[in-house]
């Protein structure tokens, strides 16, 4: 895919270095020229631009017209709201993704605004925070849908309630699927016969509401 990612920061550079190496033709936009010289230095010939991405001829000069998709992840709210609206609503681009860097500003990154999928990193990291200091042993592998769906690891106490039970005869909690079983170091792909043992590693994907009654029904002995 062809993709734009404005911002040269940080978190813009990572983004632009982990989309490169998957083979995504990146093209990386940011107003500093300081900047924009020492990431000329780590990424391939013309794939750097000196410029702001909220100028529509700047965007336009970086062939935001033939883009797929359109990162918005300055330091500022204001900046990448006007970037989403203007890829968007604008040129027309497929997917776009922006930066939300004040949590207060969270309500303004709406597909109205022409951002269609708005990475809130103060929520994300305060609701792992507090998901790593409340659920005992089981583990967040990583966040889905803005936060809202976690991929869990867990460990099948001895006292659990699902222990011995076939797989077809557990209710899971609600938006809660069981993805993969790791038993004796074997990965195994889980179907309504699979018996759930204790010290069975299990591997979930569950709405982030759903976490505490899942940890309780997997049980805290092993």
């Amino acid at each position: 895919m062809k993709i734009i990612v404005v911002g040269g920061g940080q978190v813009g550079a990572y983004l632009a270095s982990l989309l490169t190496e998957r083979g995504h033709e990146v093209k990386i936009m940011e107003v500093k020229e300081p900047r924009v010289k020492i990431l000329r230095k780590s990424f391939p010939e013309g794939s750097v631009l000196l410029g702001d991405g909220a100028d529509p001829k700047t965007l336009e000069a970086a062939g935001v017209r033939h883009t797929d998709v359109v990162a918005a992840v300055t330091g500022l709210d204001e900046t990448n709201l006007v970037i989403s609206t203007l890829a968007k609503l604008e040129y027309g681009v497929r997917r776009v993704v922006a930066r939300v860097n004040n949590p207060k500003n969270a309500w303004l990154f709406t597909p109205v605004m022409g951002v269609d999928a708005a990475l809130n990193q103060a929520d994300v990291m305060a609701h792992l925070v507090a998901e790593e200091m409340s659920m005992g042993d089981m583990m967040t592998l990583l966040k889905l849908h803005g936060g809202k769906y976690s991929l869990v690891e867990r460990l099948v106490g001895s006292s659990s309630p699902i222990a011995g039970k076939a797989l077809r005869d557990i209710a899971l909690p609600r938006e809660c699927v069981l993805v993969a079983l790791i038993r004796n170091s074997d990965l195994q792909i889980p179907r309504g016969d699979t018996v759930i043992q204790a010290n069975d590693k299990l591997i979930a994907i569950t709405h982030v509401d759903q976490l505490q009654k899942l940890d309780n029904m997997l049980g805290a002995e092993v």
